[in-house]
């Protein structure tokens, strides 16, 4: 069920790829514009980064916003690559969740970013597994997803597979993707049984509503030579 459940999610990107880039370019997403873009571009500046990854990094906007750092970005929609490759600002590259678990990434960089880009199941296990291909040792990963408590809504407060919904999109968007959804004790659970030490959490506020936007929660590889690989 999971890696088909994954799959759908592939498949809904690659035909709203080109509608999601209208909808960041132009500000389109409110709760972006107000609240989560800032958020995870003062999350990553609060590691003091030299190098980084933006893992699932869309159309680019991401690495764009971080000129100071020498990012890379993957994202394994082809289309999305192609709109970032159009605007540059960084080297994108079309490389799927399962291509980086098998170590192809092959980076060593001081952060690794997902920002709302960790929708799936079993690749993003992979993705954290294979955290020392991609974090130099004292490396961090930062995710930055919904807020599990405001994204539960009526079901119940445990790990599985929802529906997904292009509500307040435009009419150009179809075929909303399935997203696998994660308690907090679940998301920090995921970090550490990767052998990544949760150093912070982060829990954007609405500026109209005071309630939280999002989650960020940054992890550090360890120092350690033993650390996990």
């Amino acid at each position: 069920m999971s890696s088909h459940t994954d799959a759908a999610i592939l498949e809904s990107w690659s035909r709203n790829a080109t509608p999601w880039t209208s909808a960041v370019r132009s500000g389109e997403i409110e709760s972006r514009t107000l609240v989560t873009n800032a958020a995870i571009v003062e999350a990553v500046r609060a590691r003091a980064p030299r190098t980084g990854v933006d893992l699932g990094c869309g159309e680019g906007w991401l690495v764009r916003a971080l000129p100071e750092v020498e990012m890379v970005g993957v994202d394994a929609i082809d289309g999305l690559i192609r709109q970032a490759r159009a605007v540059g600002g960084g080297d994108f590259r079309v490389l799927s969740y399962e291509r980086i678990a098998a170590g192809e990434l092959a980076l060593s960089v001081d952060v690794a970013v997902a920002n709302f880009s960790l929708i799936g199941h079993e690749p993003v296990d992979g993705l954290f597994a294979a955290a020392p291909t991609y974090l130099r040792a004292g490396g961090t990963l930062i995710v930055q997803t919904v807020h599990p408590l405001m994204a539960c809504g009526d079901a119940p407060y445990v790990d599985g597979w929802r529906a997904g919904s292009w509500a307040g999109f435009s009419t150009d968007f179809q075929d909303a993707p399935p997203w696998y959804f994660r308690t907090i004790s679940s998301w920090i659970a995921l970090f550490e049984r990767h052998g990544l030490r949760v150093v912070e959490m982060r829990e954007p506020l609405h500026p109209h509503t005071g309630k939280p936007v999002s989650l960020i929660l940054a992890g550090v590889m360890p120092d350690s030579p033993d650390r996990p690989g």
